[in-house]
């Protein structure tokens, strides 16, 4: 029993982590990658659809992503995507592909990419904290039902404490290294 929650709990923080780390691929940090333009939605035969399916990301250089569409008519909407889109890119179209180069990261724009690093930090200890206490309270429920002993329910919360603190820390590792990254370019 106590097992089959720590297990549940474990597996749902490290999701937690594994959205995080979803999360922070999307912020630009100076350095290009093809993630940065996977949430972009293109209209494509009136439908939204994102632009890894409508074209090819690939990195030119360490500041340019060179965007080739499959279709040659879907190049100027793509183009209009990516202008439009909250990133602040700039494209610029040379036949069939679409070069789109990053600009260097201002010392004010990196101070503030940090803070929505750290807001994202904390909303992913918000939910591993979120998720412990679900996880303590099966236990209490499992106490209730008399499935198991109130020394196995001790022994369950301090598990789950465990894997909460592990899980945490992994959260600050990941932003340290972001972070580094992010300030260092």
């Amino acid at each position: 029993m106590i097992n089959e929650v720590t297990q549940d709990a474990d597996k749902r923080m490290a999701k937690s982590i594994d959205a995080l780390k979803h999360d922070l691929t999307k912020l630009r940090t100076g350095r290009a990658h093809p993630s940065l333009l996977e949430h972009i939605k293109v209209s494509y035969y009136g439908s939204e659809t994102p632009l890894s399916q409508v074209a090819n990301i690939a990195i030119e250089n360490s500041r340019t992503l060179a965007v080739t569409t499959w279709e040659k008519d879907m190049i100027g909407v793509v183009e209009k995507a990516i202008r439009t889109s909250d990133l602040g890119l700039n494209p610029a179209t040379a036949g069939t592909v679409i070069r789109v180069p990053l600009p260097p990261l201002n010392e004010e724009r990196r101070r503030d990419l940090v803070k929505v690093i750290r807001e994202l930090a904390e909303e992913a200890r918000v939910a591993i904290r979120n998720i412990r206490r679900d996880a303590n309270q099966m236990l209490k429920d499992l106490l209730k039902e008399k499935a198991i002993t109130e020394d196995d329910e001790r022994r369950g919360e301090v598990l789950i404490q465990k894997i909460t603190d592990k899980h945490v820390g992994d959260i600050d590792k990941i932003i340290a290294s972001k972070e580094a990254d992010l300030m260092a370019i």
